[in-house]
Formats: C-alpha cells, structure tokens, sequence
C-alpha cells in the first residue's frame, strides 16, 4: 500500500464573507460529477474509494485584546485510493469545487498511480468497496454563525479592559465519500470554537476558557468570560507549593477529556488489543475491571460530526465501549474485520473513538467543593502521555487554574505538580463520583483543517491521585 501526498492548496483568502449555501452546493456537484467520472478512467479489475474533507472558514486570533491576524480561507482536499483484490495505492489532492480544474487534476492522479501499480506489494487485507444497506446519506445542518465583520466588535467588547489572548474559528465544514460499490454520503455543518486565555499582572496567570457551537450566543460567551475572570481573581493570591504525594482531587470536565483523550488514543481498537498495544488488554480480557461508576460510549446523537467512516461505513448511532466498569466492545474497523475476523463496528481506520462520551455521577455542581473537602481543584492538565502503556500508567502536568481547597474552599493557586497514576486505579476503586453535568469539549486543534467534535465529559472526583513531582 502507498499513499502520496500532494501539496494542499488554499483556495482563496479574503476579508470578507461569502455565500456559503451556493458554494457548498457548488462543492457536492462537484464532488458526485468526480465519483461519476473516475470508472472511465479504471482498469479491469479496478475499484475506487473517494473521501473529501474541505472548509471555509473565518480565523481571526486575537493578543492583548486586539486583532492581530483575520482572514477566510477555503480549503479542501480529496483522498482517492485505487485497489484490486489484492494491491491498493492512495494519492491526496487539493479540491477546488471547480470540475474542470478537479477532473483534471484527478486524471493526471490516476494516471500516475496506475503506472507503478503492479509493482506494488501485496497487501492481503485490502478491504475493497462492498454494497451496503445504508449506502447512501446526506446530512446538512444549519447554525447562526458570527458575520465576519461582527467578530471583533462582539468577540471583544466584554474583554476590551482585560488581558485577552486566543482564536475563533468558525465557518462551514463539509466532509463526503463515495466508492465503486455505490456508497455515497454528505455531510456539511456550520460550526465556531473560541479557544481563549484570560492572563493577569504576573507570571504563570492565566486562566482558560473555551466556548463552541453552531449557534452564536452572546450572554453565553459573557458568563464563560465572567466565569474565567473570576479564575484569574482566585489566582492573584500567593501560590501554595505542594509536596510530592497524593490527594484528594477533583478534575474539572476539561481536565477529564485531556485523560480520556490519552487514554483512548488507539488503545480501545482491535488492532492495538490483538498486537498488545493497549492498555486496555486486562479489562477487554476480564483480567482487571474499572469502577461500577465509570461507563464510556460513542455516542453520535450528540455530536456534531459524519457518522460514515472512511469506508463509507455507518456505525451504531451509540456503541457502548465499556460499561459500568467492564469491558463491552472494541472499536473494530474494516480491515481489522478482515484481519482478526470479527464483525466490523464501522469504526475508523486508526480504531480511535469520534463521538466520546461518559456517563454523569450523583455529584451536582454545588457540592464539589464541599465534596472535595481539602485536596486539589485541577480546571486543566497538559503534556499528557503514558508512563507504563501495558500496565495502564499515566503521567502529565497541572495547567492553568488549578487550585489548593480546605474545608470546602478555595485557598490558593498552586505551583504546577506533575502526576503519574494507574488508570485501573484512579478509574476503579479511586473514583469517588462524576458529576450530574455533563459538558461538551470541543475539539480546537487546526492541523491541516479545523477539527470537528469533540466529547461529553463529567466532571470526577478521585481519592488519593498521586503527584510525583
């Protein structure tokens, strides 16, 4: 198997808004005139998969309470992969929405791939395009985005006295794939993510907050900035330096999805389960088990993003991964179906999860402090990553506002600790309980295009999490 990566291309940066419904429209013609057009150019024996995944979207970034960098930019790019029973080869390409230019580009693709292909290796579980019952969708939401030229005025008119610093992004995002087999699906949403730190007069003051949605709502951005400030207020007064050791803790919802973020990456697949990469291996095996408390599932009721996979695909609308503490499924991708024989669950091709969420506790918002009693209050971690992967270890470092509380109270901002801990253990007998609220994290990452989703996240309570540094 190849894949070559051509150089993506922007298509056009502006100031100022567009039509997207027209675009967009302009983009799917586009899209079902290339996936009509490419049999002709394929040999006997031939079989196609085509994914687009593309953009327009307004970036603006923000330092000091001011604009330092905005633009539009529309971006696409399409993923054509050619296969035989046994051989499979994948080229990248930049889509403009303009046929012309896109079939052109496409042909010259094609032609170039089919030159080697024969002196490709054998790829003996290549999964080729097959029919299904639901091979067909199209999914176009609508939302109420900021106009581009309302993001200043509204973005920073709450924020104009204070030391503000982050990035919206928000824009239409479009996402389709199409196979030899008939598959075909469409998916566009408009959607936005502020990601944005409020800093104070010293070093190392800063707190964070993030609002996302497809709908615009003002009050909803003034409560988050006023919720943040108050953030920062806690973090004037002078910082409590901690001994290593281990305390009571609560994590707050965005803590939780930075762990469940590492935790999940690629350990909860067959793959990584059956070559003995995940950490995961003694819960899926009966071996070990979490708490009665904990429960994860995709859920793509919720979530804003396609349910079709990259092999046109659709999985359950909820798969439960494990449930109240044990093992319920693996996330089992076409190829893994075809390696390990099991029936596939639609999963991707890396087997991470798309749509994350964890069940909510009995632990209502007002009794967290009183709950925690005396320990650490954690709104953040970062540089996350495993300590011992097969045993399940996981270290990382407190960020932003992060706080000593006594007696139910909020005493100090604390000096940065680093923890490492077992998730068999701060999951199973160290976890306390979840709170009843549940909060969306959205993704804000923007390698190579704005990421969509995210995950529901409660916040945890956990006895005793241990803090190395």
């Amino acid at each position: 198997m190849t894949s070559e990566v051509l150089p993506s291309q922007t298509l056009r940066k502006a100031n100022q808004p567009s039509d997207h419904n027209q675009l967009s429209n302009s983009y799917e013609e586009t899209f079902q005139k290339l996936v009509a057009a490419i049999p002709s150019q394929l040999k006997n024996h031939q079989d196609f998969t085509l994914s687009l995944a593309g953009e327009e979207s307004q970036f603006t970034r923000f330092n000091r309470a001011k604009v330092r960098q905005t633009g539009l930019v529309r971006d696409g790019q399409i993923y054509l992969s050619v296969m035989t029973d046994n051989r499979t080869t994948s080229v990248t390409l930049p889509f403009t929405g303009e046929f012309d230019t896109d079939w052109l580009s496409t042909q010259s693709a094609l032609s170039q791939v089919q030159q080697d292909f024969f002196e490709l290796p054998i790829d003996p579980y290549v999964v080729l395009p097959t029919a299904i019952e639901d091979n067909t969708s199209r999914e176009v939401r609508s939302g109420q985005l900021l106009k581009a030229t309302d993001v200043a005025e509204q973005l920073l008119r709450p924020v104009e006295t204070l030391d503000f610093s982050g990035l919206y992004a928000g824009g239409i995002s479009y996402r389709a794939y199409a196979d030899s087999a008939g598959k075909q699906h469409w998916f566009e949403a408009p959607s936005f993510t502020l990601d944005y730190s409020l800093f104070g007069n010293s070093l190392n003051q800063a707190a964070k907050g993030t609002v996302a949605g497809s709908r615009w709502d003002a009050e909803t951005y003034r409560t988050n900035v006023a919720a943040t400030q108050r953030q920062l207020e806690l973090l004037s007064r002078p910082a409590k330096v901690l001994p290593k050791g281990s305390y009571r803790t609560y994590l707050a919802p965005a803590a939780v999805a930075e762990i469940i973020d590492t935790i999940t990456w690629g350990g909860l697949g067959e793959a990584a389960l059956r070559q003995g990469n995940s950490a995961f291996s003694p819960l899926e095996k009966g071996e070990s088990i979490l708490s009665k408390k904990f429960s994860l599932e995709e859920n793509f009721n919720r979530i804003s993003i396609p349910r079709f996979n990259d092999s046109g695909e659709i999985p359950p609308s909820q798969l439960p991964i494990i449930e109240k503490g044990r093992w319920a499924n693996s996330l089992v991708s076409p190829r893994s179906a075809k390696e390990y024989k099991k029936p596939s669950n639609a999963a991707s091709t890396p087997e991470s999860m798309r749509a994350p969420a964890i069940a909510p506790g009995t632990l209502s918002h007002s009794q967290i402090l009183s709950q925690l009693d005396t320990g650490l209050y954690l709104s953040n971690l970062h540089y996350l990553n495993w300590s011992d992967l097969v045993a399940g270890g996981i270290t990382g470092m407190t960020r932003y506002a992060c706080f000593w509380v006594e007696n139910g109270e909020i005493v100090a901002p604390i000096e940065n600790l680093r923890f490492d801990d077992n998730l068999y253990r701060f999951l199973g007998e160290g976890l306390i309980d979840l709170t009843v609220e549940q909060t969306f994290i959205p993704t804000v990452s923007t390698y190579n295009r704005r990421s969509l989703g995210g995950m529901w996240v409660p916040g945890m309570l956990i006895e005793q999490f241990r803090y190395t540094l």
